[in-house]
């Protein structure tokens, strides 16, 4: 195992977040030692369920505001991937000849178990989650983090050589851990589609942020990409590791794909054939596709084939990722708030055969959204919108040519008139989807947030209807 020394030095860790992004690297760096300043533009108020995890350390804070000397008379800053890099306060460090690093950084070079990392613009939490339970049902020690919302740094000690780390990956926590020219043993990438754009400015730089989880591969590492995605087909090559590759459109001759609702991977000149497409509990294709990427790495990690299927049968899937809310007067609603980007929120949509009102709209990332309002054309009943982007996907439903019928579309002002239109538009046999295409920003603080409050005014409704 890797050793480093933070005993006396100067640390400051540079956002704290509202939910706790920075209390794993602030607890590791105590632990160890080190002279531990947090520092936040958020106040104390509005940090008190982080810092109530942090009571009782000899941690300084440092809130409502930075302050420049705590980040020029420092050994080490520890930056939260949320920091923007235009930050004048990055550049004021890196002026200073003061180390920049993450927790995510920090964790891989000291981590001495195998890590697989799970990177992609869709479908990284759930395949995150569905590959931990199929290695843990397959009896091998593993830990599950990362971007998913546990830091796994406060357990490095207990962490062997022989476990197995599952970790999501961000774009942003990628752009610091590209700094330490390290990339996971095994790397799976889900999809690559237009996010974050308010963030990396343009689409090469996204991508190249998404690449690094492969870069650094060596010669007995893998990495595991989705075949039907154009943009991934591009990386075959670019890396020493060894390509494979998962599809829920073709037979590959080497590979994950569909036949016959049996999950096939051909591996090594094995043929390993997973037969329960009819029990599973996930909605939709793009969840085929992170089931097979999931279940590749899981084989390469030796977990058995009943393992594999026991977890996938068993997974109900994510919290706020299409999940079942209620069924009133035989409508259904559906909890999607994960889905930030127009192709998670397009997903959704094919998910459903039955008539859609959906729930869109949001904080603008400065991504396109002509393709999801196609969508919403082809495949929704009507489109309820709020936020940010509501005008812009209203005005492109409108701008679409060649439909003689488009949804009716509803613009409101908050999750509670949208749910409540949604509820008196609905018939039976009708779905209603909140799926909102964009972040929550500006109305919620996360789509945590925003999916409970959803789940909450659908709660509201039931308690109303009649008996």
């Amino acid at each position: 195992m890797k050793t480093e020394s933070f005993k006396d030095k100067k640390i400051t860790v540079m956002g704290l977040g509202v939910f706790g992004g920075g209390v794993g690297a602030v607890k590791y760096l105590a632990s160890q030692g080190a002279d531990v300043t947090v520092t936040d533009l958020k106040s104390a108020e509005e940090l008190s369920a982080s810092l109530k995890l942090l009571e009782n350390l000899p941690v300084k804070f440092r809130l409502g505001k930075h302050y420049e000397e705590d980040f020029m008379n420092v050994d080490m800053l520890v930056v939260s991937p949320a920091v923007p890099n235009d930050s004048m306060f990055l550049k004021l460090a890196s002026e200073n000849r003061i180390r920049i690093d993450s927790e995510l950084s920090i964790f891989f070079r000291l981590c001495p178990a195998p890590v697989i990392g799970i990177t992609g613009s869709n479908g990284k939490s759930t395949t995150t989650s569905l590959l931990g339970d199929m290695l843990k049902t397959a009896g091998i020690k593993t830990w599950v983090g990362g971007n998913i919302g546990i830091s796994l740094l406060e357990n490095l000690e207990e962490i062997e050589e022989d476990d197995v780390i599952v970790l999501e990956i961000s774009s942003f926590q990628l752009e610091y851990l590209a700094r330490t020219e390290m990339s996971p043993h095994i790397s799976i990438v889900t999809n690559i589609a237009p996010n974050h754009l308010d963030r990396h400015k343009t689409m090469e730089d996204y991508i190249g942020a998404k690449k690094a989880i492969i870069n650094y591969q060596q010669e007995d590492d893998y990495a595991i990409m989705n075949y039907d995605d154009p943009t991934l087909k591009k990386w075959e090559g670019e890396s020493r590791g060894r390509h494979l590759w998962f599809s829920a459109a073709k037979e590959l001759e080497h590979g994950a794909f569909l036949k016959n609702n049996e999950m096939i991977i051909n591996h090594n000149s094995k043929r390993t054939v997973i037969p329960c497409s009819a029990q599973i509990n996930i909605k939709g294709i793009h969840n085929w596709q992170n089931i097979m990427a999931a279940s590749y790495a899981a084989t390469l990690m030796h977990a058995d084939v009943e393992s594999i299927k026991s977890a996938i049968t068993g997974f109900a899937g994510l919290e706020h990722r299409l999940e079942y809310v209620h069924t009133i007067n035989e409508v259904q609603y559906y909890n999607d708030s994960k889905a930030t980007t127009p192709e998670a929120a397009t997903a959704g949509i094919k998910a459903f055969d039955n008539p859609t009102i959906l729930i869109a709209g949001g904080y603008d990332k400065q991504v396109s959204l002509h393709q999801f309002a196609q969508e919403c054309v082809r495949n929704t009943k009507c489109v309820i919108l709020i936020g940010g982007t509501a005008e812009t996907i209203q005005k492109l439903i409108q701008e679409i040519k060649g439909e003689k019928i488009k949804p009716n579309v509803y613009m409101v002002t908050s999750l509670d008139d949208s749910v409540k239109k949604a509820s008196e538009v609905a018939v039976p046999g009708d779905i209603v989807l909140l799926s909102p295409a964009c972040a929550s920003f500006g109305m919620f603080a996360n789509y945590e947030e925003r999916g409970k409050e959803f789940k909450e005014l659908v709660r509201h409704i039931v308690a109303a209807a009649p008996c």
